[in-house]
């Protein structure tokens, strides 16, 4: 089997942080199709680990993701049928489970992030990039567009501009460059990536999780695709009137800690 997808529970000082790795030997972590399964079956469990407050996903390496797998290809690229059981189940089930995530996500961008590198960092609340990684989606080169659904959340992602150099031009970033686009949170140098990701992981872990998921519940709702002019009244309307009540933490003991430290002057323990 080409690659793996793990996923290890950090220890130490903040506890709560899940590191996922994205590792393919030789390939630059590039994604096979046993990997985006693997990727489904982890972010699902991570959303049902109550004892996950942040996840930090980072490729193996001197790379983050350098696209899928190629030599994977000719056993179902040039059948439709195939075609489309691998985007929309294979790479759209990893996708999606990472979108569906209530965790915050933080990416660790190191070196190459290509094509399905770019399409798992899209999927990240927090992405920080070493300063010599580099971003795009070249398969025009390879003769084949970006499948619909992915596309739509890499446009969303990097901006339409970007997106459109990325997949007509075969145009690849700086980190810089999508740093001035808003695609990344942070730039560092490399040799201080390690340091300010884990800084970063632990500041959302040692926050309230309860609060953070439900944040992210609301943000997801935003996103929704507007059906009808006025969708994002509707989305809101939706989550303040739905089936499952937005205020229903006020009673909650994270809430309660939260309000009684402030007051007292002291850190809240989570």
């Amino acid at each position: 089997m080409a690659g793996e997808v793990i996923a290890v529970e950090e220890g130490g000082a903040q506890p709560g942080v899940v590191r996922v790795v994205l590792r393919n030997d030789g390939r630059l972590n590039a994604m096979s199709r046993p990997m985006w399964r693997q990727l489904r079956t982890v972010f699902e469990g991570i959303q049902h680990n109550a004892s996950a407050r942040c996840v930090l996903i980072e490729g193996e390496g001197e790379a983050f993701c350098a696209g899928g797998d190629i030599s994977e290809y000719p056993a179902f690229r040039f059948d439709a049928a195939l075609l489309r059981d691998f985007h929309e189940n294979d790479v759209w089930g990893g996708l999606s489970a990472m979108l569906a995530c209530d965790v915050p996500i933080v990416a660790r961008i190191a070196g190459a992030c290509m094509g399905a590198g770019v399409e798992i960092a899209s999927c990240c609340d927090i992405r920080i990039a070493a300063a010599n990684a580099r971003f795009g989606a070249p398969i025009a080169k390879l003769g084949f567009p970006m499948a619909p659904r992915e596309a739509e959340l890499v446009a969303g992602a990097v901006g339409e501009t970007i997106a459109r150099q990325m997949l007509l031009e075969a145009a690849t970033f700086s980190a810089a460059d999508l740093l001035a686009q808003g695609f990344l949170s942070r730039v560092v140098a490399p040799e201080a990536l390690q340091a300010e990701v884990l800084a970063s992981a632990r500041r959302i872990a040692a926050l309230a999780p309860g609060a953070a998921r439900l944040n992210k519940q609301t943000l997801r709702a935003l996103k929704t695709p507007p059906a009808q002019a006025g969708q994002a009244q509707t989305a809101i309307e939706s989550i303040v009137n739905g089936a499952a009540d937005p205020y229903a933490y006020a009673d909650s003991a994270e809430h309660r800690e939260g309000i009684s430290a402030f007051l007292a002057k002291r850190a809240p323990v989570f």
